[in-house]
């Protein structure tokens, strides 16, 4: 008997959702797989190509990194242009910002070295970090993941930053959006007893796929009242947060925890 036996949980990842499933379900869980996003990798992207193409032309003087998998698609795909070597010699020598210990360890696994790195792992902190130095007439690449942030880069530039801004994948709708459905659908009739989010777009694309059909409403009463939504991290919980939806947050923002709640939550031995 696993602790979980019976517990429907809904996951809507794509990456990593193989791991996450398979944890879940070692513990009994019955998982309803809804993926609300799918991450296009963009390695012969033109503008990828072309933001690459502006800092090795005349260098940057900071570089903030906001994950560790768009740090190695963005080397990835300078490797497959024939300019990696240039583009970490160029890196190295900029002040590098990091948002947490898995961009840290893509940048440490590239043979470079952080400066500072956001303590409770959050753009928000990156960004107010990098804002608290003299931006005026320096060069400062962003490396993004899956879509711009208008939020975080627009007081850079307001600052006199000259900004690059590095997109190595971007953030789809599915395919398939059917599942997605259908979970929905579980969570209103009772058969999913939580929700597990691993990234904000997803949370948010589910919310909205919710309001397209009609019954985002429901949902929030569902997800107010018996069904727990347990996220990874408070900037994946945030879009629920805006909607007044309580959420559970494991103590480190990794799956492992995250698997660790749910079984402590719902678990039944």
């Amino acid at each position: 008997m696993g602790a979980l036996d019976g517990v429907g949980i809904g996951v809507t990842a794509q990456r990593r959702a193989e791991e996450f499933i398979a944890a879940l379900e070692r513990h009994g869980a019955t998982v309803h797989h809804a993926p609300t996003i799918r991450i296009v990798p963009l390695p012969g992207d033109a503008e990828l190509r072309a933001a690459t193409e502006r800092v090795l032309a005349d260098g940057v003087d900071d570089l903030a990194v906001t994950t560790g998998a768009g740090f190695r698609g963005w080397l990835d795909a300078a490797q497959g242009w024939g300019l990696e070597g240039d583009l970490l010699d160029t890196l190295g020598r900029a002040r590098i910002l990091t948002r947490g210990p898995k961009a840290v360890g893509a940048v440490r696994g590239r043979g470079l070295t952080e400066r500072w790195s956001a303590p409770g792992e959050s753009n928000a902190e990156l960004f107010a970090q990098l804002a608290e130095y003299e931006l005026a007439g320096r060069r400062v690449a962003v490396q993004l993941h899956g879509g711009p942030l208008p939020e975080h880069t627009t007081p850079l530039r307001a600052a006199g930053a000259e900004l690059i801004e590095v997109l190595p994948y971007r953030w789809q709708w599915p395919d398939d959006l059917a599942p997605a459905h259908r979970l929905i659908e579980a969570t209103l009739d009772g058969r999913v007893r939580a929700l597990a989010f691993t990234s904000a777009p997803a949370c948010a694309n589910l919310l909205s796929l919710a309001r397209e059909g009609g019954r985002l409403d429901a949902l929030l009463r569902a997800l107010c009242s018996d069904v727990a939504c347990a996220c990874v991290g408070p900037v994946t919980a945030a879009p629920l947060a805006e909607l007044g939806v309580p959420t559970l947050l494991p103590d480190r923002q990794r799956l492992g925890a995250l698997v660790k709640l749910l079984v402590t939550e719902l678990g039944t031995s």
